[in-house]
């Protein structure tokens, strides 16, 4: 089968472009595939972050692809649609994941779904900071769609809640690998300035509002200086109120604060050193940070919303709060160091899902949805 992919590839940075090159390296053992990339993804006024693109330390993997639409100008979205076109695929796939992207890739869907069949993979239908504009332009993007594939039972309601007659089925996004093999405790402690002999939290990834960055400072308030607390991750926004909070606390100097994109070659070290992951989110598709925690085998705390109850919950590999709110996450945190037993079966239960989380997993059961439709 010939098979496009278009979405954002290297020298995008993130956990997008990492999916991507996955599911393209895992795709091509079996079928001829090509990456049409973005030529700009979004319009530097509306990226939050620091930058788009790896940088030279990031020690990023390169992906050839050719890079041909740009989403803020209309004008390249027929040139883009007529060079897959003129690759004659068989199947397009296209990532969706917010409502900015539903104008170019959506006009490219409606194109393309003349000539053969176009499966979007939903990271959410409905953004966690949403706005007025959402639902109709996801409809929009939708109507281009022949199938859609999601990760989780929540992103499948809110599509249902939009088009409950698009064909569709759910793939468990599969395990981050890519980062290498867990280090030596000790060793990771040290590379990272940690103190050793401590409980380590880790939040790690982007911190945006909606993560709970502040959730969890709240609920380290409470805890006594056998805990240490690790967060990794560039601020989309103000860091500021995060650090009015981390001012106040007592157990300030036992906060290892790395605000900034932590490359891949540097991802291992955080797992290595932690003992738990902590996801304290307000609210939550899937998520990106379990896979990589399931790869390092370390379980986690979530909160009790989206798809974190499925993917981490119902199989075992953390506890559940059952409200995001300082009291719970300190509650779960508590609970989970104060049992080995607990420890050992959350291990146990994510060696059973990284032998059933694979890219070869996912790739067959997306080519078996498409070829169905």
């Amino acid at each position: 089968m010939r098979i496009a992919i278009l979405s954002c590839f290297y020298p995008y940075r993130g956990g997008i472009s990492q999916f991507n090159a996955n599911i393209l390296n895992e795709l091509g053992k079996s079928h001829t595939v090509k990456a049409f990339n973005f030529k700009r993804q979004y319009p530097e006024f509306l990226f939050p972050g620091k930058t788009q693109f790896v940088t030279p330390d990031d020690q990023a993997v390169p992906v050839e692809s050719e890079s041909l639409l740009d989403t803020a100008n209309p004008f390249t979205y027929l040139r883009t649609a007529r060079a897959i076109e003129a690759w004659k695929p068989d199947l397009v796939i296209m990532r969706y994941w917010m409502s900015w992207f539903a104008p170019s890739l959506g006009f490219v869907a409606r194109r393309l779904r003349k000539s053969c069949k176009v499966i979007s993979i939903l990271d959410n239908v409905i953004p966690h900071e949403p706005h007025f504009f959402d639902r109709p332009f996801t409809r929009y993007f939708l109507s281009g769609s022949s199938g859609s594939v999601v990760m989780c039972d929540e992103v499948l309601k809110d599509l249902k809640a939009i088009r409950s007659d698009i064909p569709s089925c759910v793939l468990p996004h599969p395990l981050y690998s890519h980062f290498g093999q867990k280090m030596d405790r000790a060793e990771a402690e040290q590379a990272l300035g940690l103190q050793s002999g401590k409980k380590n939290l880790l939040f790690f990834g982007l911190i945006r509002h909606y993560k709970g960055l502040d959730i969890l400072l709240e609920a380290f308030r409470q805890l006594d200086d056998s805990y240490q607390l690790i967060v990794a991750g560039e601020p989309y926004g103000s860091f500021e109120p995060y650090q009015k909070i981390i001012d106040t606390l007592p157990g300030k100097d036992r906060i290892k604060l790395i605000p900034e994109y932590i490359k891949d070659a540097d991802v291992k070290k955080y797992f290595s050193a932690a003992d738990v992951t902590v996801l304290p989110y307000r609210s939550a598709t899937q998520s990106g940070i379990s896979s990589i925690s399931y790869h390092f085998e370390v379980p986690m705390i979530v909160t009790a919303v989206g798809g974190l109850t499925q993917t981490v919950g119902d199989t075992g590999t953390g506890l559940v709060a059952q409200e995001a709110s300082p009291e719970c996450i300190l509650q779960e945190i508590q609970r989970y160091f104060g049992s080995e037993a607990i420890r050992e079966d959350c291990i146990r239960h994510i060696r059973q899902e990284k032998e059933r989380l694979s890219w070869s997993r996912f790739c067959s059961g997306l080519v078996e949805f498409a070829e169905s439709i």
